[in-house]
C-alpha cells in the first residue's frame, strides 16, 4: 500500500489488520517505508489471589518479639 493511500485510510487499514491477522507493507516510491502487524494476543490475566503460594518459608517463632526485651529510654 502506498503511503498516501495509507495516510487517508489509516484508522480503517489498522482495523483490517487486526481482524485478518495479515501484516501490511507501506511503501514510499515503491520502497518499503514499514510493516503494520497485528499485534500479539494479551497473556492469559491470572488470578492474584493465591499467587504468592508456596513462595514463603516461616523459620523460627512468627508470634515472639523481633529483638531483645530491653527498656527503652521514651519509658523513662
Amino acid at each position: 500500500m502506498t503511503i498516501s493511500r495509507f495516510k487517508a485510510t489509516c484508522l480503517a487499514t489498522l482495523e483490517r489488520v487486526r481482524v485478518t491477522g495479515r501484516p501490511l507493507r507501506v511503501t514510499r516510491f515503491g520502497k518499503p517505508v514499514a510493516d503494520v502487524i497485528p499485534a500479539s494476543p494479551d497473556p492469559p490475566q491470572s488470578d492474584w489471589m493465591g499467587s504468592l503460594r508456596g513462595t514463603v518459608q516461616i523459620r523460627g517463632d512468627i508470634v515472639g518479639p523481633t529483638g531483645e526485651l530491653v527498656r527503652w529510654d521514651v519509658l523513662k
